[in-house]
């Protein structure tokens, strides 16, 4: 039995591991010699510990290669680190492998942020940010066409991931960090890049949302005016407000025919009764993927899969929740000329009808139903739509 010199500067190895384990602590290693030191020799057991046999060792193969004494492979791991960034109006605020620094929300910002980035040498970087509308766009951009890997998650995710991990204080360092921790557990998927014309199908439509509303909103205040001088200035608005909004749908168009990929999918689209240019426009911009995706992977998507609420016994009352709001939005007023027009649409929207099912169920499952057609018609050219 070996009798420890001295807790500091002992060394000892693992009795797990043999002569080949892992090498302990050097406090560890001490501590454990000296406690086996005072066990007195077991007749049963000898006068020492019997050592376990060595497992055998796995050799790594690398590209089907075997390395080996006489055939050295020079191995280049390249780790991945991830970078949370929580993004500002003005700032960025970034956490990389456990410290925190601030960028300004810049273009110059933009490029101590890549060159930060460039300086973790062997290692491959994956940037982790929230949706946070047109403050992340440029940042996200420059990522791509710098090569960087970027997934831009979901807010509400990344909420319930800090609330998982007991975090609820909310600043922009925790924030940060907490966005670095969700990539490295959830080890989420990359955004791929969007092309040029699919962000310009973006902007077009939802400015076109905009203004839409817009005008909602000053008929609504226009009926409530009982001054005739606040009357007129009113609708002087609202005629420049139209104004724009027919300027934007010839923009639209001239776009859709310009573009041929994007113009086939939205013609492919219209071939269903119920969908129109402005609502095939708008499912394209909101839904790029579509065509890609599953039944279910769509349904949920567009936050139109119905949730189970049953524990033990209790069988509760199925609901959507979460999706793509305005993606809903275009489907659901596409359903309501489908459940007139579209002569399958509405033979299914009269039956759940009969059946007893409320207005809103009804014409809910008939947005599921047509969605689900129309990503079957861009996945499969064979698939025909009722016409």
């Amino acid at each position: 039995m070996v009798e420890p010199q001295g807790f500091r500067g002992s060394t000892a190895r693992c009795h797990r591991g043999g002569r080949g384990g892992d090498r302990c602590h050097p406090r560890t290693g001490a501590l454990a010699a000296f406690v086996l030191s005072m066990i007195p020799p077991s007749p049963y057991l000898g006068p020492e510990l019997e050592q376990l046999p060595e497992p055998p060792k796995k050799r790594a193969r690398i590209q089907g290669r075997v390395p080996s004494a006489n055939n050295p492979i020079p191995i280049m791991i390249k780790s991945s680190v991830y970078l949370g960034v929580d993004i500002a109006k003005e700032s960025l605020a970034c956490f990389l492998a456990g410290e925190y620094f601030e960028v300004p929300n810049t273009a110059q910002g933009q490029r101590q942020l890549l060159a930060r980035v460039r300086r973790r040498k062997g290692e491959s970087v994956h940037v982790i940010c929230e949706a946070t509308g047109p403050y992340g766009r440029a940042l996200v951009a420059a990522l791509h066409q710098a090569q960087v890997l970027v997934t831009v998650a979901n807010p509400r995710r990344v909420r319930d991931f800090a609330r998982f991990r007991g975090q609820l204080a909310k600043t922009d360092k925790i924030d940060a960090q907490i966005l670095a921790q969700y990539g490295e557990l959830g080890q989420p998927e990359p955004t791929p890049p969007p092309s040029a014309a699919q962000l310009r199908l973006s902007e077009l439509v939802t400015r076109r949302t905009q203004l839409s509303d817009l005008i909602t909103a000053e008929t609504q205040r226009l009926e409530s005016l009982e001054q005739a001088d606040l009357r007129r200035l009113a609708q002087r608005g609202l005629v420049a407000l139209q104004k724009q909004l027919s300027a934007l749908e010839k923009l639209l168009q001239q776009h859709l025919a310009a573009e041929r990929a994007l113009g086939e999918k939205a013609e492919r689209l219209q071939e269903a009764q119920g969908v129109g240019t402005l609502t095939a426009a708008a499912l394209l911009a909101y839904a790029p993927e579509l065509g890609t995706l599953s039944k279910r992977e769509v349904a949920a998507l567009a936050g139109l899969a119905p949730r189970n609420r049953d524990s033990g016994k209790f069988r509760g009352q199925r609901h959507i929740s979460g999706g793509r709001a305005p993606l809903r939005r275009a489907l659901y007023m596409a359903s309501l000329s489908a459940i007139v027009h579209n002569p399958i649409l509405k033979t299914f929207y009269d039956r759940l009808r009969e059946k007893g099912k409320k207005f809103k169920v009804a014409l809910t499952a008939v947005m599921r139903k047509l969605l689900i057609a129309l990503n079957s018609a861009l996945k499969n050219p064979n698939f025909q739509l009722a016409s």
